[in-house]
């Protein structure tokens, strides 16, 4: 390599070295991420109070709200379309391609004063009840976690308490987490 000197240049297997350490490292993150937000969702689970303080660090103190019944969504000129994001089978995780589907309703409730955005979480019938819920509330927590991270104020979003989808032959219906402006 022109300008450095033979035992400073990094040939082709010591980059793939270091490409691959730097995915492991990502790789961990990712795990405890996980990691924290599963016991989280258990955590809070188990709290059964319709209003909860967050698991991440509030801006002045303020909490995610989460109520029993999903509140009327704002449609019309100047609200943003809903988001549904799909989930693995037996996963939490957002897709990668998750902040690109939540960019447009970032942007607005970061810039609009009036902005508050419900998260829903489904799942189905299949299996036990309670570990369903336990799923669909860690689906919404994450999702949830990366609006906090993206810069939505915590005091925008309420929570809506798991739920179960019903009908529809396609399975990842009931594998979805629903984010959408409300009234």
């Amino acid at each position: 390599m022109r300008g450095f000197p033979a035992d400073m240049a990094m040939d082709d297997e010591q980059q793939n070295e270091h490409g691959v350490l730097i995915a492991w490292i990502l790789g961990i993150a990712v795990a405890i991420a996980i990691a924290v937000s599963l016991v989280t969702g258990v955590m809070s689970g188990l709290g059964g109070a319709t209003a909860k303080a967050p698991e991440a660090a509030p801006a002045a103190g303020a909490a995610v709200i989460e109520v029993d019944l999903a509140p009327e969504a704002a449609t019309g000129p100047g609200y943003p379309q809903g988001v549904r994001l799909y989930f693995e089978t037996a996963k939490y995780a957002l897709a990668a391609d998750a902040p690109a589907q939540l960019a447009a309703i970032i942007e607005w409730a970061r810039t609009e004063p009036s902005a508050r955005l419900g998260i829903s979480g489904f799942h189905d019938k299949q299996g036990d009840a309670a570990a369903n819920a336990a799923l669909a509330r860690n689906r919404a927590a994450a999702t949830r976690d990366a609006l906090i991270g993206a810069g939505v104020a915590t005091e925008r979003i309420v929570m809506v308490k798991p739920q179960e989808a019903t009908g529809g032959a396609d399975d990842r219906e009931a594998r979805r987490v629903e984010v959408y402006p409300v009234r």
